[in-house]
This record gives structure tokens, C-alpha cells and sequence, in this order.
């Protein structure tokens, strides 16, 4: 990029040249309309300049690390049996990962039909040759090897963490180059020309709301048709309320007919037909019409069924069973009950060899913060990390009363989960998470229980060759040597102790009350509560489009509050000077991460925050450096090229722990009242991204993104059928290359069929999309 720009510039001083020539040469009249011509020229080489620069930021860079998800030790360690039911669960979360392609973009499942079909044809050597002979070069074929990887992994072509678009760093016209070359093509030209036609533009548009995810202006999403705006959104939340419906299942599509305002609210699964149970004819709300059908994915989820129908025959006890079954129930009819009771086996179902959960789960994706993206995992349990954990859980109760909101606040009981560290085997989604807390659902979590779950062998191949910039060399030789270790600490904390903490005060239908309503007071005013969850109303559907980062938020926290007891840090095998270097790194680290990295994250041009996590750790960073005192200093250096991040640790006892306390309290208390326009106020305040003062951030991201690592790709395992063998389930393991991670992808999705079943699925509702506006 650098090198086309210094082209650009070469280009910009010859017109100038060009326009001195001119003047001195011509007659007015001529000179006039020429240099109204060069001018013209003048704009389009700057405008072509400064996009060309910038597509920077969406594209994958050739050196984009690759890393192999370890797990064959977990796996081997398995019975014939149990690898059984590891392979059809797995079956499972694959097959329907392919709907988060669908709830991605508009052009993600024609893409990915153009890839697959693609990849299949043809082993990669092949397609190289044919690519080189066509003109394309070895680093515009390393290029599109990359955006593959990227839009596979990101199950997309938006980055699952941080949801700005991912671009292909090579021209339009060699990117279709590439593809007339290909075995495919000639196999299929007319379809994948169409596909070409239908896609090509928007693939490599990164202008206006096309360059990250979002509702109206703001962006892209397939969670509602592209004519609608959070007034929409808000107004279907409002229904759905009404209707004493949650929309973890579902999407929207508005039409107007005949001057009225109509929304069909679709939910997942592979009956069509109407229910009266689930599904609903039109009826009027608020002078708009609302239809609940069903129906949405239903071909891949007749796959999903398929797979989960075989791994009951495997299953280690009648919670298992019943837990799929119950699962089946819900991807088959559409009832979002049937998921939460197939969770509440799942809750149940304590310690099992293979872990696994699937479903319409996360919420980060939908501006709205309601509906679940698709996502589906499989792990068998480390047993020896796993012991830690246990031991967390066993002292929960004596940790709880520590955290600084009160007893009114917290549970009435609490409800003992379990913990485990888990190794993946497969984890079908946009994207791997480090730990994971669920249930989801409200009523389940918070008064039946829920599991905590960290992802062991995600967490050391994330932090592969990280580079540490900002830091002093005796900073970073601290990361490098504690950073893993440290994180499972913080994961510990944050799933178990952060999510599974705090109460949410409500009022029922019969008028009760969760708490005493003559003797709770509010800590944060000195007056009795005034406000609380009226019956129907959810966390989700209250906090909204902030939901899941101000709980993100909490739950680090958190992790960063309880870290400061060294009797917690010695849970995990550390003290002494161990322990010490262990909670500094922890604090030291999500700092960090607040500054080097949530940035990667903001959109300056919508003034929007594009991942959860990162805006919860900008915000903790914010409420640190509030804290003065010199306990966080952040300074620009090298005359603006560079900066330095400093924590006093002789600190972190006193002005660090008294921040995060008062922070953590209001953030529980609003969180606890459903108070959302306090909370709204006061995370917008620690979430804005100021232009100038002592620390000028939106200034000091141009140096966040010049020194950005990309986030690594996994390279993920297999399961198959022994080739001798038809009875035994072996693992196929992949090099951690990008051929590698892409001959993954074409074994686990052997058939063409898959590529038409995701242009079906497109066709059917492409008219809400409006592709070619978004083309134009």
C-alpha cells in the first residue's frame, strides 16, 4: 500500500507539472476547460489515493498468522464410543455454522458457494498454475489464499471480532481473473459467472455503511431486511415484549403495503407450516402489522437434526439424550422453550467427557443485542486444569461477599456451577472465544443455574507470537513469561464469578417482589429502589444494543477486583512472587488490550464501537487512567509515532482496587435495577473516543492501527470414518498453513450440494437485501 501511494503522489506532481504547461500554451478558453479537466484528474488520483490507503484496514496481510488448535491428546484419550458422539455433534456444529454465513452479510453465502465450489475442483497446486499462467502474481494468489482463510474462519466476510469488512488485497479484476482460471469455472460457467455478477461489486466496496456491520446507516446485517432502522428494531423489541417473546431464534423483514407498515418476524427451523403455538397471523400493533412464521435455514437445519438424531444413539446417559432430543425439538418446530429446556438438562449434565452446546446462542452480532448468532462446540474436558477450577467453584461463596455491591444485590443462592477447561475439537461459529458462560437465558441462569466452560487450548495458540507494543522491555518480558497463565486466571474469574454474579431485581405478575422492598435501598442514592425488571422484561431486551459489552464489561471487572487476593491467585497454583507478577500481568494486560487493541475496534466516521470485549476493555483502561494519581500513564512518544503505557503496580492495591470498586458497584446496581438510562450515560461517557485533550485517542488510534498485530486464524481438526474401519472415528489433522486450513474446509464440506443449499437459502430472501443498491 505504501508503495501505491508514493505512485499516487508521483501522479499528483505531474498534473501540477502538467497544469504549468498548460497555462503558458493555451488560449484562455482552452485553458479554462483544461484545467478543469486536470482538476477533475487531480481529485480522482487523491480520492483513489487516500481509499486505496485506507482499504488497509480491511484487508488480510500475507504474513497473516496461521495456528493448528491442538487437541489430539483429549481426543485419543476418548472411547470408540465416546469419539462417536464426538463426530456427529461435530457434524452437527459444522453443518450449522454454515447459517452464520446467512446472518453475516448479504453476499457472505453466494461468496462462500463461489469459494467452496472453487476449492473443491481442484487441489490448490493446481489452481495456482493455472492462476500464474493467467497473470495473476505469487503474492496476489497468497493474497486471495488469505481472504479465503479469513472469510472461513470468520464464518463471513466481517471479522467476527471487531465486525469491519474483510476485503481482498488484490485488484477486482484479478480476483476475477483468478476465478474464470479455475477448474470450477470451466465446469460451471454460467452459475458462477452469475454469482460473479451478482457479488463482485460489493465484495471489494468498502464506502459507507458497507465497511462494517450494523443497522441503517450505521452498517450491514441480515438480522433485519436493509430497510429497516433501530426505530424499527425498537419497535419490534416492543412486540416481542408485548408478546412475552424472546428473539434469540429470529429475524425480520419489513415490507410496505399498500402505505402500511409490515413486519414478518421469522424464526429457525425446518417446519414451514404455522403453529398457533409459536407462530402467529397478521395482527395490528401500534398502527403496524407483525406475522410470526417460521421456517428460516430449514435445509441446513434438517442437517443439523440429521447429525444430533446419530449422536443420541451415543450419548453417555439419559440427560444427554434428553438434551438433544430437546434440541431437535427446537431446530425442528421453532420453539425457543424446547432450547431452554434442552439447556436446563445441559445445566444439569455435570462434568461429561465430551462438553458440547449448540444453538442461536450470542447476542454481540445484532445491533439490536437480541438475536443469537449460530454457533456449535465440541471439547473434552482437561482434567487437570479442570481441578482448579473445581476448587474456584467450591470457594465461590466465600469470594462473592468481596465484590462491592452488597448482599441485596447478589443472588438469593448460589447455585453451584459447573467449571471445566475444555480443549476443542470443534467450535463451528465466526469466531473461538477464550471462555464461555451459559446458558443465556434470564430465568434459567439466575435462579436454576448455568456453566462456566474455559476454552484451554484456545487460549495459549491465541497468544502465539504476540509483539507488545507500548510496553517497556521489562513490561513485555513479564507478558511473555505470564500473559498466558495470567489470562487463565482472569477467564476463570470473569466466566464464574463475573457473569454468574449479581441478582436482577423484579417485580411479578402478581404484584411480589424478588427482595424486600421496605428495606433494599440503593447504595448509589440512599433511597429505597424505584426501579425494576416489570414481569416480561429481560436484560437483553433492556440494555439492548449495549447489553453485551457493559456485561462484558462487568464481568472483567470483575476478574480485574478479585485478582488482587492473592488467596484467589493461589487457587491456580500461584504465590509469593509468583502471584504478584501474576495479578500485575492480569491488570497490566487488559489495560493493555484497552489500548493497543480495542481501538482496532472503534469507527470513527459512526463514532460506533464494533466489538463487545474491546469497548468493555477501553472503557476499564478509561476508568483506570480516571483514577490520576499516576497509577496509569499513557504518553505519546517519538514525536507522534509511538506511545508509552506505564501502570504503577505498587498502585494497584489502592487507587487501582478503589477505581474498579466504585466503577463495579454502579455498574452492578444499574444493571440490577434495569436502570438503563444511567447506564447508558455513564458507559457512553467512558466509551467516548475524544479528538484532543491529555489523552487524545481518536488522534492516538492512527498509532494503534500502524502497529496492529491481525488476530490469528485456527486451523481445526476432523473427525471421519477409519477407511479400514467404518466402526471407528479417527481425527484428520491440517497443517497450520493457508493451503492447510483450506484443505480442512473442502474435507469437511465434501459435497457441491452444500454450495447449493446456501444459494437456495439466498435466493429465497435476497429482494430484503437489495444487493444491487449496495452494489451501486
Amino acid at each position: 500500500m505504501l508503495k501505491f501511494c508514493s505512485k499516487a503522489d508521483f501522479l499528483v506532481r505531474s498534473v501540477k507539472i502538467q497544469t504549468i504547461v498548460v497555462k503558458s500554451s493555451l488560449s484562455l478558453q482552452i485553458l479554462k476547460r483544461n484545467l478543469k479537466n486536470l482538476e477533475n484528474n487531480l481529485s480522482n488520483i487523491r480520492n483513489y489515493k487516500t481509499m486505496s490507503c485506507n482499504t488497509s484496514l480491511y484487508t488480510l496481510p500475507n504474513n497473516q498468522p496461521v495456528v493448528y488448535l491442538e487437541c489430539k491428546n483429549a481426543f485419543n484419550a476418548l472411547t470408540a464410543r465416546e469419539k462417536l458422539y464426538a463426530h456427529y455433534l461435530s457434524q452437527a456444529a459444522w453443518n450449522g455454522s454454515l447459517i452464520t454465513f446467512i446472518q453475516t452479510s448479504p453476499e457472505s453465502p453466494l461468496l462462500f458457494a463461489l469459494l467452496h465450489k472453487v476449492f473443491l475442483a481442484e487441489p490448490i497446486d493446481s489452481l495456482k498454475t493455472s492462476a500464474l499462467a493467467a497473470g495473476v502474481t505469487e503474492d496476489e494468489f497468497t493474497a486471495f489464499l488469505v481472504f479465503a482463510n479469513g472469510f472461513f474462519s470468520n464464518a463471513g466476510n466481517y471479522k467476527s471480532f471487531g465486525d469491519s469488512k474483510i476485503i481482498p488485497n488484490m485488484s477486482e479484476e484479478k480476483f476475477e481473473d483468478l476465478i474464470k482460471c479455475s477448474v470450477a469455472y470451466k465446469q460451471e460457467t454460467k452459475n458462477l459467472q452469475s454469482i460473479l455478477n451478482t457479488i463482485k461489486g460489493v465484495i471489494f466496496s468498502v464506502a459507507g455503511k458497507l465497511k462494517t456491520l450494523g443497522l441503517g446507516d450505521k452498517g450491514i446485517t441480515t438480522y433485519f431486511s436493509s430497510n429497516c432502522t433501530m426505530e424499527d428494531a425498537d419497535l419490534i423489541n416492543e412486540f416481542m415484549q408485548h408478546k412475552g417473546l424472546e428473539s434469540y431464534n429470529t429475524r425480520c423483514f419489513k415490507t410496505i403495503k399498500n402505505g402500511i407498515t409490515n413486519y414478518e418476524i421469522r424464526l429457525a427451523s425446518i417446519e414451514t407450516s404455522s403453529d398457533s403455538k409459536i407462530t402467529s397471523e397478521p395482527k395490528t400493533f401500534k398502527n403496524s402489522v407483525f406475522e410470526i412464521t417460521r421456517g428460516d435455514y430449514s435445509q441446513l437445519l434438517e442437517i443439523v437434526v440429521k447429525n444430533l438424531d446419530k449422536a443420541k444413539e451415543y450419548a453417555a446417559n439419559d440427560r444427554q439424550k434428553n438434551m438433544l432430543q430437546r434440541y431437535i425439538n427446537h431446530f425442528r418446530g421453532g420453539s425457543l422453550n424446547e432450547h431452554k429446556d434442552g439447556s436446563r438438562f445441559w445445566v444439569i449434565d455435570k462434568s461429561p467427557v465430551i462438553e458440547t452446546y449448540i444453538g442461536f446462542i450470542e447476542t454481540y452480532r445484532d445491533p439490536a443485542g437480541q438475536r443469537g448468532e449460530f454457533e456449535g462446540f465440541v471439547a473434552m474436558v482437561n482434567k487437570e486444569m479442570s481441578k482448579k477450577f473445581s476448587e474456584l467453584v467450591a470457594r465461590a461463596e466465600q469470594f462473592l461477599p468481596r465484590l462491592p455491591w452488597g448482599g441485596d444485590f447478589e443472588k438469593d443462592v448460589f447455585l453451584t456451577p459447573d467449571f471445566t477447561s475444555l480443549d476443542v475439537l470443534t467450535f463451528g461459529g465466526s469466531g473461538i472465544p477464550a471462555g464461555i458462560n451459559i446458558p443465556n437465558y434470564d430465568e434459567i441462569k439466575q435462579s436454576e443455574g448455568f456453566k462456566n466452560v474455559s476454552l484451554g487450548n484456545v487460549i495459549p495458540a491465541s497468544m502465539k507470537q504476540d509483539v507488545m507494543m507500548f510496553l517497556s522491555d521489562e513490561d513485555q518480558a513479564l507478558m511473555h513469561k505470564h500473559r498466558v497463565a495470567s489470562f487463565e486466571v482472569q477467564v476463570g474469574l470473569h466466566e464464574l464469578l463475573g457473569h454468574g454474579s449479581g441478582k436482577l431485581l423484579k417485580k411479578y405478575n402478581d404484584g411480589t417482589y424478588n427482595f424486600d422492598t421496605n428495606k433494599v435501598m440503593n447504595p448509589l442514592t440512599g433511597k429505597k429502589i424505584d426501579k425494576v425488571y416489570q414481569s416480561g422484561e429481560t436484560y437483553d431486551s433492556k440494555f439492548g444494543s449495549i447489553g453485551s459489552s457493559y456485561e462484558e464489561c462487568r464481568a472483567e471487572a470483575v476478574g480485574l477486583f478479585l485478582s488482587l487476593d492473592k488467596d484467589v491467585v493461589s487457587i491456580f497454583g500461584y504465590s509469593e512472587n509468583n502471584a504478584d507478577e501474576i495479578i500485575y500481568v492480569n491488570w497490566l494486560s487488559l489495560i493493555w488490550a484497552g489500548c493497543a487493541k480495542a481501538l482496532e475496534m472503534y469507527e470513527p466516521s459512526t463514532k460506533t464501537w464494533l466489538q463487545a470485549h474491546s469497548q468493555a476493555r477501553y472503557v476499564l483502561m478509561r476508568v483506570c487512567l480516571e483514577a490520576g494519581e499516576n497509577f496509569l500513564t499513557i504518553e505519546e512518544t517519538e514525536s507522534g509515532k509511538n506511545l508509552s503505557l506505564t501502570v504503577d503496580k505498587s498502585k494497584l492495591n489502592t487507587v487501582g482496587r478503589r477505581a474498579i470498586s466504585e466503577f463495579l458497584k454502579k455498574l452492578q446496581i444499574y444493571k440490577s435495577t434495569g436502570d438503563f438510562d444511567e447506564a447508558k450515560k455513564m458507559y457512553d461517557k467512558y466509551s467516548e473516543v475524544p479528538e484532543t485533550g491529555a489523552h487524545p485517542w481518536a488522534k492516538w488510534r492512527d498509532i494503534v492501527l500502524a502497529n496492529k498485530q491481525p488476530r490469528k486464524i485456527f486451523v481445526q481438526s476432523n473427525t471421519c470414518f477409519d477407511k479400514k474401519d467404518d466402526s471407528k472415528i479417527d481425527l484428520k489433522v491440517y497443517d497450520a498453513t493457508f493451503d492447510g486450513f483450506i484443505k480442512s474446509w473442502t474435507d469437511r464440506f465434501p459435497d457441491p450440494q452444500v454450495s447449493s443449499i446456501l444459494v437456495d437459502l439466498w435466493n429465497k430472501d435476497a429482494h430484503h437485501f437489495q444487493l444491487e443498491t449496495l452494489k451501486n
